[in-house]
Formats: C-alpha cells, structure tokens, sequence
C-alpha cells in the first residue's frame, strides 16, 4: 500500500472490502462447480483473455476507461468461453490441458501486445493484482447489481442452462472480477474457498466457503494496511490460511458435517 505502516484507512478499506464480498458472492458458489467439474484454471483462461481484450482495445487507441475497453473485455471472455464450450464437447479428456494452452496462447499474445509499449509493466500489474485500494463505492453499485442477477440466474436455473450457459456466465461474472481485483484474487477466490468447503456436508459448504472467504479478506485487508504489505498478495495469503484453518476444523468436527467419502470403485 502507499498509505503509511501501522495506520489503518477506513475510507479506503471499507470500498475494498466491499469489492471483495461482491466477487466472493459469486465467485463461491461458483468455485465450488469449477471444482466439481475438474476445470480449476478456467478462470486464469478466461480472465487473461479478457485482459488481451482489453489490450487490443488499447492498441487501436480506445482510451483505459472508455465504454470499448469494456465491451473488448466481455467480447474476448465470451469468444474464449464459446471456445472452451466446444472444446469441452470435441475433447473433454483434455480440457484441463486445453484451458492452460488457452492461458498461455492469451498471455503470450499480449506480451507480443505490448512489448514496445512503455506502460506495459504497469498495465500487466494491473491485470494480475488488480486494483482493490482504488475503488470507490459509487463504482461498485453497477457490478452489485449485475452480481445479484447472476445470482439470481446461478441459483434460479443453474440445472438448466447447460454446458454454454455456465461458461457464458462464467465468463461475464470473471470480466467484472478480474477488474476489480486482478487474476491472482480472481482465482483465489474461485478456488480456495471451494477447497475449504469439500471436507464439509453439502449443506454446509456455501457457509464454510464464505466464511473462509470473508475471513481471508478481512484478515489480508488489514495485515496489508498495518504492515504497508501488497494487498492482493496478502489477501491470497489469509486466504490459504483460512483455508489451512478450515482442513483443521473439518477434521474436529462430527462425523455428519463431513462430506461422505465417495465409495470405491468396484473391482
């Protein structure tokens, strides 16, 4: 942070702290079915894409925080999320392999992108760690919104919007986050928490995995301000650490608020 050691900024904290909770409202639930699925780096694949969007946009002269660079950002997610939608139909052997050559297609292409342009170290940062200290709450009020109807969208017809359905929310959900807090918290986010909640029953694992979430935040927030830290890496950090907490708690707790090992395969 650029705030001073030891001092604690309410006015810029609480804005980030809500930034938070609105990426954690989705990106839990929805960590938890990446993670069921087996496709744990989609949201590293799709937010660089989204990235390169933003990068192309850049390289034809639209300015940083022009209307364009947003529909750039949401255009490429989706282009990459119909790819991945395919693939997964044409080979889903290899999915997992396909998704990190998509990642790494994206990423290579935007160093091309910006291999002659002097603010290019500044703009990858950006992608990567985002910028969470610099958001005001007014801004965040149009990304609540739409959170709140793709919840409504995740929870009211998640069992029937299909293959391309989850990827298209996916995609558009990730664009917004990776605005906010960067590729890293994206998937942080994503998947940490789901891995805290899978050692619970399935009635508990949204209240474990916002829990740790909340925690991570709040903990890497502060520890970030206190100890003039990085903030996104610290918040990556609590993260893992609410997560260590968590294994330690699953196996404290009676049997019945555990998930049920998944039976052996017959011989």
């Amino acid at each position: 942070m650029d705030h001073g050691a030891g001092a604690i900024e309410l006015s810029v904290l609480l804005p980030a702290f809500v930034a938070g909770l609105i990426v954690l409202s989705t990106h839990v639930p929805m960590g938890q079915q990446v993670l069921g699925r087996g496709i744990v780096f989609i949201d590293l694949a799709i937010a660089q894409v989204a990235g390169l969007g933003v990068t192309l946009a850049g390289a034809f002269g639209s300015e940083p925080s022009n209307l364009t660079i947003q529909l750039a950002a949401c255009a490429a997610a989706l282009i990459g999320a119909l790819l991945l939608t395919w693939t997964e139909k044409k080979w889903p052997e290899v999915q997992e392999a396909l998704i990190g050559v998509l990642f790494v297609a994206a990423a290579s292409i935007e160093l091309l992108l910006l291999a002659n342009n002097p603010h290019g170290g500044e703009h990858l940062k950006d992608l990567l760690v985002g910028q969470i200290l610099w958001v005001s709450l007014s801004s965040l009020w149009p990304i609540a919104l739409f959170y709140a109807l793709a919840l409504a969208v995740w929870f009211g017809f998640r069992a029937r919007m299909g293959q391309v359905g989850f990827y298209v929310l996916f995609a558009l959900v990730v664009t917004q986050s990776v605005q906010l807090v960067g590729v890293y918290l994206v998937f942080a986010s994503l998947i940490v928490p789901a891995l805290a909640a899978r050692r619970f029953a399935p009635r508990l694992r949204l209240v474990v995995g916002y829990s740790v979430g909340v925690a991570g935040y709040v903990l890497g927030l502060v520890i970030s301000s206190l100890m003039d830290l990085p903030t996104g890496a610290a918040i990556v950090v609590t993260l893992i650490a609410a997560f260590v907490v968590s294994v330690i708690v699953s196996a404290m707790v009676p049997v019945t608020a555990r998930a049920e090992p998944a039976p052996a395969a017959a011989h």
